[in-house]
């Protein structure tokens, strides 16, 4: 499966950088209020501010960078994740970094508000030619690429195998085998039923109405046949008959949910299953050992989905040093520092060099199933049925997708109609759309 996964990763990335990378070489140096400087001087770099272990990776990185040459010197900026995006949001072009890390779904909302730049021209072929399709494709907006990614995402279902194997529950080890909603539901209640605490799945609940919601779950619908958006129009997408079914299938799982208050309910066996992803990792294989396995999530019908993507870098529209801002990105998207953050943090790396060496994501390892879903990506405008990590739509318009879905998603939660909540969700997003003229 190793070369398998190899080769068709590097299909992919041939046909990204043919399709996305050839057409980016004879754009102009930068947007219109960039330029590219004599490559050397200062440089302001911002990033958010993530786990101790995240922030100490990026620290790192930018100290050696620092060290390791004397025409440039980068100064970082760490600001709390939970602000990041409304404090670039709403800082002025002209005040913003040289180089600036960015959520991956508002990155086109960044262009779309001219926050940032194109980088070809600035960040080294070598370095286009290592990232994944993933990294490309998230990073691109209107056939420019304006972003690179150090690392990805990776999310499925964590299950406890002694509680899957005492309550009998066989559980899937691949794609073509993933639960059915209907199998799903009998594994949980088996699961319930063999378990003290008459619970047997956590899915973050508390988050459902934030970001969380449309990462984690978007996908269920998407595997259904429906979509958050479609044409540039959410009716009939979102509010379709396929995303109503899964909706309403995810709703009918509650009662078998640990609200998880305290975080705890996987890592102390309250629960069997846990909807979560690589930043899980860490802490659940610490405390179950061989007992943890990665799973597929549920199959709606259209063969099984995930979500995919994450922080991305980028170059903000108003830099006057483009040249040494696109050599602190060569820098930082090197195998030693992409290899230090996605050990600090679990994530699979978002370029082919050191996507190849993590043995956590090859065969073999204990994500391999969801290093395998990454290779087989797609964008949400273009799902087919080979395709398993969906990357959330590139458009301005995504934190109004995001927003109503997660709105929608939650109030279907505690008990609202899903076909009202969907068709509300879907007037709110083309109203969005219309107002600001398709994001054109």
């Amino acid at each position: 499966m190793i070369t398998t996964r190899t080769l068709r990763r590097g299909a992919l990335l041939a046909a990204a950088t043919i399709a996305v990378v050839g057409s980016l070489t004879a754009c102009s140096a930068g947007g219109a209020g960039s330029a590219a400087g004599d490559g050397t001087g200062d440089i302001e770099v911002w990033a958010h501010q993530g786990q101790d272990s995240e922030n100490a990776a990026i620290q790192a990185a930018v100290d050696d960078f620092n060290a390791s040459q004397d025409k440039v010197t980068v100064k970082l900026r760490l600001i709390s994740g939970d602000t990041y995006t409304t404090t670039v949001t709403s800082t002025p072009k002209d005040q913003l970094p040289d180089v600036l890390e960015i959520d991956g779904p508002t990155l086109a909302s960044f262009v779309y508000n001219d926050k940032i730049t194109p980088i070809s021209d600035y960040v080294a072929k070598a370095t286009i030619d290592n990232a994944t399709p993933g990294s490309i494709a998230e990073g691109t907006s209107g056939d420019e690429l304006y972003g690179l990614a150090m690392y990805d995402s990776a999310m499925g279902l964590y299950g406890n195998k002694k509680l899957l194997d005492a309550a009998g529950v066989v559980y899937p080890t691949s794609f073509d085998a993933a639960w059915t909603p209907e199998q799903f539901t009998t594994a949980l209640e088996a699961l319930s039923a063999a378990n003290p605490s008459g619970k047997a799945l956590d899915l973050n609940e508390s988050s459902l109405s934030g970001e969380w919601g449309a990462y984690g779950f978007a996908p269920l619908v998407q595997s259904a046949g429906g979509n958050l958006i479609a044409d540039g129009k959410a009716a009939g997408a979102l509010d379709s008959a396929a995303s109503i079914d899964a909706l309403t299938a995810v709703a009918s799982w509650k009662p078998f949910t640990d609200p998880n208050s305290d975080g705890n309910a996987f890592v102390d066996g309250r629960v069997a299953i846990a909807w979560g992803g690589h930043w899980n990792y860490p802490t659940f294989s610490e405390a179950l050992g061989q007992d943890l396995v990665a799973m597929p999530l549920p199959n709606m019908g259209e063969g099984a989905k995930a979500g995919a993507g994450s922080w991305t870098w980028g170059i903000g529209s108003g830099t006057q040093n483009g040249k040494a801002a696109g050599a602190f990105l060569d820098a930082l998207l090197n195998d030693t520092n992409v290899t230090a953050m996605t050990d600090a943090n679990g994530a699979p790396a978002a370029t082919t060099s050191a996507f190849e060496a993590d043995a956590l994501y090859q065969t073999g390892g204990p994500l391999a199933l969801w290093g395998e879903q990454l290779a087989n990506a797609c964008a949400a405008d273009a799902i087919t049925a080979d395709c398993i990590a969906v990357y959330r739509p590139v458009t301005a318009g995504y934190p109004a997708i995001t927003a109503k879905f997660g709105g929608a998603l939650a109030a279907i939660w505690k008990g609202a109609d899903p076909k009202e909540s969907l068709t509300e969700a879907a007037t709110a997003i083309d109203q969005n759309f219309a107002d600001n003229d398709g994001f054109k």
